[in-house]
């Protein structure tokens, strides 16, 4: 029988990311790092010409937009690992080998 005082909670519906809310939110922040990335590039090239700075801005530049193509094709996990390892190792590189 069916009470009215005896309603069963509905089952928590599932919470997080729809997979297209994660493949936009991916591409905007790969967009944005590549527009930070880009000002890097100049602020740097302003203080010192050299071909290293040029490659690594260069290379993160690439990789951010490597990153917003395979968060188009529904590869965002792979791509966030990317973009963070990638942008990890272009920080390093400027640290460590750009003077």
């Amino acid at each position: 029988m069916d009470m009215p005082g005896n309603e069963e909670p509905l089952p928590d519906s599932r919470v997080g990311l729809t997979p297209r809310q994660a493949r936009r939110i991916r591409i905007v922040l790969a967009s944005v790092l590549m527009a930070a990335m880009a000002a890097v590039l100049v602020v740097r090239l302003a203080s010192r010409t050299s071909v290293l700075v040029v490659g690594v801005y260069g290379a993160a530049l690439v990789l951010c937009g490597v990153v917003i193509e395979l968060s188009r094709h529904g590869r965002t996990r792979l791509g966030t690992w990317l973009l963070g390892l990638g942008l990890a190792a272009a920080l390093a590189a400027d640290w460590l080998l750009l003077p």
